[in-house]
């Protein structure tokens, strides 16, 4: 086993500020490109991460010490950013999401006892008995596949136009998909 607080702590306090260096600035055509149909654009990735912060990390973290398995946590969904309208711009959107994970980190540090609370359970409505070790684990693990699905979104929008050197990036051989 890997996993300690203090280095999933230093994932999850870097997503933000990564992203914000990467996209701020950035042309909308990077923004809003596609890997293809029902797969999400960059600036929907970062709704997404938006939505998993105001309802599933903290939210679960706490029901699992507060409620334990006596019953599950409400679902997740997904998807549901990509049922709003957001006109804001990709500078205000990751400024929220900066803002709404400098305040979970802080949660979470309230929360979260190492010594005595990593091992505790919860009851997923799918999965079934869950440790909060593996929801913080999954919290990290899910920034990076979110980061590295943005960085495969933007090098798919160029394709066609590297030419016979796409023989050589891997990136552009990755599997498509939403999420």
């Amino acid at each position: 086993m890997n996993f300690t607080m203090k280095e999933a702590i230093e994932v999850l306090e870097r997503t933000p500020k990564t992203l914000e260096h990467f996209l701020s600035g950035i042309s909308d055509e990077w923004l809003h490109c596609r890997e293809g149909e029902g797969t999400w654009t960059v600036s929907e990735v970062i709704e997404h991460l938006i939505e998993g912060e105001r309802q599933n990390w903290i939210p679960r973290l706490t029901w699992i010490l507060q409620e334990g398995d006596t019953k599950p946590f409400p679902p997740f969904d997904r998807y549901s950013h990509l049922q709003k309208k957001h006109e804001s711009s990709i500078e205000e959107k990751l400024h929220e999401l900066n803002k709404i994970r400098t305040e979970s980190i802080t949660r979470l540090k309230e929360l979260i006892d190492p010594e005595r609370h990593l091992e505790s359970t919860g009851l997923h409505p799918e999965f079934g008995s869950v440790k909060a070790r593996e929801l913080i684990s999954t919290w990290v693990v899910h920034d990076l596949t979110h980061i590295a699905q943005i960085v495969r979104v933007m090098a798919k929008r160029y394709s066609t136009d590297v030419g016979p050197w796409k023989a050589y990036l891997g990136i552009l051989k990755a599997k498509d998909g939403a999420s």
